[in-house]
């Protein structure tokens, strides 16, 4: 529960909402449309939560004010980063104090998940998808996560195109909120096109919003078994996979990595980062430890039936940010009793490869995405 003081002196207080499971701020003030952007700004930078009393638009253009400030590049230029490691925690750290900052736009949200701000549109329908049934009891959130939670909430209806499934309309993935979206599209190119090594089963381990195992079944597999940790990721898979028509050929298990027996084919495409997520939905990219990919390297060979194939999806952007060198990966592969049979490999598309303005632009230009096909020893 947070606490603060309305602008009559009254006591109120509130259940706080945090998809990233960040703190309440410590030390929360009421604001409206007469603060000033250069004050809000301030008091944000200082970790002050500003619970909005005033127009809810205005809240929007305040905190579009904030991110410009963050956002505005520092009179005296930082020294360039000694090495790719250094660049990509300075990355990183810049990040998490833009977030911080931009998280101080504090809305209300009454037990219906309703907003009672003067213009405030009706978020109820989103709210109710990404956090289940309203309980009837007010609760406080960051403007700027519901702005994600709308997005994700039209992301959903709209979804997102998947060329490698086939023609639309039959090739739209609709990813729920806090599920990773499949916006990189190359690494479905790569399980659409390498040659399958059998088509009576194959497990999916880490399923997502359902992408890779309804690319296996478009492809002809004949049963899909797929895992997941996440209840969102598998309520997304089974929506998706019968959005798609592949439903009846796939299995969907919670679990941590594989499902009990073994398969001639299993498909993995963990995180690519070994480094700590901040967010729910960060997992999908950053792995602290590499502990999917280990895992799933430690226990592929006893998934596997005889003459089968482990499809191992991964970028090396880790190797160029000097985070995971490509002698620990196959250091990892000997060392779980596994060979390589091959490696099928692509270029990125995403627009980040081409920006030389971003701070790992060197890394994300030289990065490849392969998939390993690996094999018991």
């Amino acid at each position: 529960m947070i606490e603060w003081s309305s602008r009559q002196g009254q006591p109120q207080q509130a259940r706080w909402r945090s998809e990233s499971g960040a703190p309440a701020p410590r030390r929360i003030v009421t604001a409206d449309d007469t603060l000033a952007a250069d004050a809000a700004y301030r008091m944000a930078a200082e970790g002050t939560g500003l619970l909005w009393q005033g127009d809810f638009q205005n809240a929007r253009h305040l905190l579009q004010a904030l991110m410009r400030r963050a956002d505005r590049k520092p009179r005296k230029p930082k020294a360039p980063a000694a090495t790719p490691v250094e660049a990509f925690h300075l990355h990183r750290q810049a990040q998490a104090q833009r977030a911080r900052t931009l998280a101080a736009i504090l809305i209300p949200l009454q037990g219906d998940y309703g907003i009672a701000l003067r213009r405030a549109p009706d978020w109820r329908q989103a709210c109710t998808e990404a956090w289940g049934p309203a309980t009837g009891k007010p609760c406080v959130a960051t403007l700027r996560e519901l702005l994600g939670l709308v997005g994700a909430h039209e992301w959903r209806k709209k979804g997102v195109e998947v060329p490698a499934l086939g023609a639309p309309p039959n090739n739209r993935i609709h990813p729920h909120y806090g599920v990773f979206s499949p916006v990189r599209g190359e690494y479905v190119d790569l399980v659409a096109s390498v040659p399958l090594p059998a088509k009576a089963l194959a497990f999916d381990i880490g399923v997502g919003t359902g992408v890779l195992s309804a690319m296996l079944a478009r492809r002809g597999v004949q049963r899909v078994v797929a895992t997941d940790q996440d209840p969102r990721a598998l309520e997304c898979a089974r929506d998706n996979l019968q959005r798609l028509g592949v439903l009846p050929r796939v299995e969907l298990l919670q679990a941590d990595l594989f499902p009990p027996g073994r398969a001639p084919l299993v498909v993995c495409n963990p995180p690519w980062v070994p480094a700590r997520a901040s967010s729910p939905i960060e997992r999908a990219v950053y792995d602290e430890g590499s502990r999917m990919l280990r895992g799933f390297l430690a226990g592929l060979a006893d998934h596997l039936e005889p003459g089968g194939e482990g499809w191992l999806i991964l970028s090396d952007l880790a190797e160029h940010l000097g985070l995971r060198p490509r002698e620990q990966l196959l250091g990892w592969i000997a060392e779980a009793g596994l060979v390589v049979r091959g490696r099928h490999d692509v270029k990125p598309r995403h627009a980040k490869a081409a920006d030389a303005s971003d701070a790992l632009h060197a890394a994300r230009a030289a990065e490849v995405t392969s998939l390993w096909r690996l094999a018991a020893a």
